[in-house]
């Protein structure tokens, strides 16, 4: 898995832990719903660490709880 796909997997996981929808969490984050689906779907070359950070604070998390993942395990990605 490379960075980009672990970054979509572990949203994927948070959304669904908060119950939210990538409406709801453009709402409470301020990311526009479009950088959050170029995100999930792995559309986007890059990952912005800000938009990142904006949509856990919007959930009440700190951005060290989205990398506290295996998913981010050296031997997870390519």
């Amino acid at each position: 898995m490379n960075f980009n796909e672990a970054v979509a997997a572990r949203l994927e996981e948070i959304m669904k832990e908060q119950n939210v929808t990538q409406y709801r969490l453009s709402a409470l984050s301020g990311v526009a719903q479009s950088t959050i689906h170029f995100i999930r779907t792995g559309k986007t070359k890059s990952i912005n660490l800000v938009a990142i950070y904006e949509m856990m604070d919007g959930l009440g998390l700190e951005i060290k709880d989205f990398f506290a993942s295996s998913l981010f395990d050296r031997e997870n990605l390519e």
